[in-house]
């Protein structure tokens, strides 16, 4: 005899996978262009801590 079909099983399974998936192309797109950014001799976007140019100003 076969199983019943459990839905909500098969319904998160589908979401775990579709998930994981968008994950690997996020990662894959980050990879590209920190790749495009070494090549270019880029270095990194400034972060927070890093002082602000006179031409920059802080969201209040």
């Amino acid at each position: 005899m076969a199983f019943r079909p459990n839905y909500q099983q098969q319904r998160g399974d589908r979401s775990r996978a579709k998930e994981q998936k968008k994950q690997e192309k996020l990662r894959k797109r980050e990879e590209d262009a920190a790749k495009r950014r070494a090549e270019r001799g880029e270095g990194d976007p400034p972060t927070e801590d890093s002082p602000l140019d006179a031409s920059e100003t802080r969201p209040e």
